[in-house]
């Protein structure tokens, strides 16, 4: 692709056309596409760590109230997939359990004869009992078993019932939110995931970045000549139309659903990983342009540049949304 820098000005105007020929024409097509992605299914390929993506996709189906992209949408907010996390409130292991609810609601998962916290094969089942239990708590409030649940788990199935539903506390009702649009970035949609409206914006500034040199870190500051490396542009580019990215790849993963590769459109955030099995292996990220071609900030020595993403190392795809990103647990923390 260094042959677009060389063929001068007017072979960089023409393939700049091209690709804004080729990104309106993209749009065109996707136009009738904004119904919407429908419910889960089942877990995206790629969404969960291959470690625990049977544990998951096994418990998640433990009870109605609970599915296997919920259950994984309050793993990755408790601990994002940290067997070993700690809180400063005591909240031990991969789903965050402090030890008085441990001792009650723990369960021996793996079936060793040991209730052990920090690891997953015990800690992962825990949680979705645990779920399944505050479900049954609340199971004759009106409303959406799962969001009483979640609400339940966050205030007490008491709060619940007396409110008749998830009760008008900010930080429960943030919290229901947060883990079910999280979950959408976990589900294997069963239709098309509905286009972005700030895609073209990220889009536009992405190309005014075109043959800056990449900066490990950088993030287009004035002190770092206004250069990026992969992350650092992408976070700008969304910036850019009012949504937050996470400034880490493997962050910015968790943005939103994930169309499959022949449903990409302009504006998705692509994503190369060393295990593709793995999300958290994610190593690069760029924004898509249509017709294969990604805008991205390559590796040190490069420039700014389109590069092909049909690459050994591709995972797959996100389209941010709003919502999705401000659910990411680096962004509420910020």
């Amino acid at each position: 692709m260094r042959k677009f820098w060389v063929a001068g000005g007017l072979g960089v105007g023409l393939v700049l056309c091209f690709l804004a020929l080729l990104v309106v024409g993209v749009y065109a097509a996707a136009a009738g596409l904004a119904g919407g992605a429908g419910r889960a299914v089942g877990l995206a390929k790629g969404a969960v760590p291959a470690a625990y993506q049977p544990l998951v996709q096994k418990w998640g189906n433990l009870c109605p109230a609970i599915n296997p992209a919920l259950l994984a949408a309050q793993l990755y907010q408790e601990s994002g997939w940290n067997p070993r996390a700690q809180s400063p409130a005591a909240a031990q292991g991969i789903a965050q359990f402090i030890p008085g609810t441990w001792q009650t609601h723990g369960i021996d998962g793996n079936g060793d004869g040991r209730r052990d916290v920090w690891d997953p094969a015990d800690a992962i089942p825990s949680a979705a009992s645990y779920d399944c239990e505050l479900a049954k708590y609340v199971k004759d409030v009106p409303g959406n078993p799962a969001h009483n649940m979640l609400a339940a788990y966050n205030a007490g199935a008491y709060r619940v019932i007396r409110a008749g539903g998830v009760p008008a506390i900010s930080e429960t009702q943030n919290y229901v939110r947060i883990i079910t649009t999280l979950a959408k970035s976990f589900e294997a949609p069963v239709g098309r995931v509905a286009p972005s409206r700030q895609a073209a914006s990220a889009i536009y500034f992405a190309q005014e970045q075109l043959g800056k040199p990449y900066l490990w870190g950088g993030n287009g500051t004035p002190e770092q000549n206004g250069r990026f490396d992969c992350s650092g542009l992408t976070k700008a580019a969304y910036h850019s139309v009012g949504i937050e990215l996470p400034r880490v790849a493997n962050d910015q993963w968790n943005a939103g659903p994930h169309p499959k590769r022949d449903e990409l459109l302009p504006g998705d955030l692509v994503f190369f990983a060393h295990n593709l099995n793995d999300p958290r292996s994610i190593h690069h990220v760029g924004i898509y342009v249509g017709g294969g071609y990604m805008i991205n900030a390559p590796y040190t020595g490069a420039v700014i540049r389109f590069d092909k993403i049909d690459k050994p190392d591709y995972i797959g795809a996100t389209r941010v949304t709003e919502d999705g990103a401000k659910a990411l647990p680096s962004a509420n923390a910020a």
